[in-house]
């Protein structure tokens, strides 16, 4: 793990570093009504399509560091989804009196046990749904990107008897960060468990013993934010589970992509990765063209392939001809954008912690308090 004092100055370096928000992005969601004990205070927010029948399919979907959740719905496509293949959309929402820059608490034990603070919270929410909209509990699906990737893990980690599918977009594994510090090393591919034994952190976090949820994964190989080499990390975690031979079959490879599966004993494509070349850190996006969902912004990149059509596609809860992962014959190559919409920067306060849970060493007093504040990791 990287020293004290060399976190510090990377803390520090953030200073003067924007915020970016949703502006006045429209908010289709609604506030979900009262829905538990709310451990981990989030706020509650969904959308549901006009015409849900019973037993829809529901997918969960946590929003990044600054991000709103209506935010990231306008940015990703979403419930522009949700209208045309009839799912419904839970939306958890951070809030800054959990994390000053909207961050999920993904590195808190607290938050990310089963029974336990922000999952609990999230696992609530999904049980309300289910009740209040008569969704089908076998078709139960959770995507994040960034510190919601790594929200979206723990979710997959802690719960896999909720979760049929899942995506990680920009994110990390499963129980490798307990701290700031070691947050921010984990970002950066530095330390942490061995590969081998990531897989056995995801089967201690619950008594689930299968079956375990398929998986999305997603990454930009120039993401300056969230090391790529996470993505291989999230992807050995969940291989082992599946039993998933080590021998990955590369199925789609476009012209600005490569998309590369893993196939359980029994032949089902049970892990997809894609990497996307020269993307920095975000939500992949296609916002022009028979493909187009979504609208480009900070930290939603337009990469000429819609991660949300593709992602629905591979959990099988949207079918139709533009989302072609469904099509491995189909190797259409498609135009990759002459530049990548990369937002300047790196997002501040990835890891920012509670204001109470992470407070500076009394030894280094005013200093690392000042980077703190500079960074947006404490008030």
């Amino acid at each position: 793990m990287r020293s004290v004092k060399d976190t510090i100055e990377r803390l520090s370096a953030m200073r003067g570093a924007a915020l970016p928000g949703n502006g006045s992005a429209p908010d289709r969601l609604q506030d979900l009504p009262a829905f538990g004990s709310n451990p981990g205070a989030l706020r509650g927010r969904c959308y549901v399509p006009g015409q849900l029948g019973p037993d829809a399919p529901m997918v969960v979907v946590l929003h990044g560091c600054t991000q709103t959740a209506a935010g990231y719905d306008h940015g990703s496509g979403w419930s522009q989804l949700a209208d045309a293949h009839g799912f419904a959309l839970l939306y958890p929402e951070q809030q800054r009196a959990n994390n000053p820059s909207l961050c999920f608490n993904w590195f808190h034990p607290e938050d990310t046990r089963r029974d336990a603070g922000e999952a609990l919270s999230i696992r609530q929410m999904v049980a309300a749904m289910v009740a209040t909209h008569a969704i089908d509990p076998a078709r139960i699906y959770v995507t994040g990107l960034s510190a919601g990737g790594a929200m979206a893990s723990v979710m997959l980690a802690t719960y896999p008897d909720v979760f049929a599918g899942g995506a990680v977009i920009a994110g990390l594994p499963f129980g490798t960060a307990h701290s700031v510090p070691e947050a921010f090393d984990r970002m950066r591919a530095h330390g942490g468990p061995p590969a081998a034994a990531l897989g056995a952190l995801v089967a201690q976090a619950s008594p689930h013993r299968g079956p375990w949820p398929r998986l999305s994964v997603w990454h930009g190989t120039a993401d300056a934010t969230v090391h790529v080499a996470n993505a291989t990390l999230v992807v050995e975690q969940w291989r082992g589970l599946h039993h998933a031979s080590s021998e990955a079959r590369q199925v789609e490879q476009g012209e600005g992509y490569r998309r590369t599966v893993w196939h359980d004993a029994q032949g089902r494509e049970v892990i997809e990765e894609y990497r996307i070349d020269g993307m920095g850190h975000g939500t992949p996006l296609a916002t022009q063209g028979p493909d187009a969902c979504g609208t480009a912004g900070p930290f939603m990149l337009e990469a000429d392939i819609s991660s949300t059509r593709r992602i629905a596609q591979f959990w099988g809860i949207a079918t139709d001809q533009s989302a072609r992962s469904a099509h491995p014959a189909d190797n259409l190559a498609r135009a990759a954008s002459a530049a990548v919409i990369q937002h300047a920067g790196t997002p501040p306060a990835f890891t920012s912690p509670r204001p109470s849970r992470a407070a500076p060493a009394n030894k280094i007093g005013q200093v690392i308090e000042d980077a703190l504040r500079a960074a947006g990791l404490m008030r």
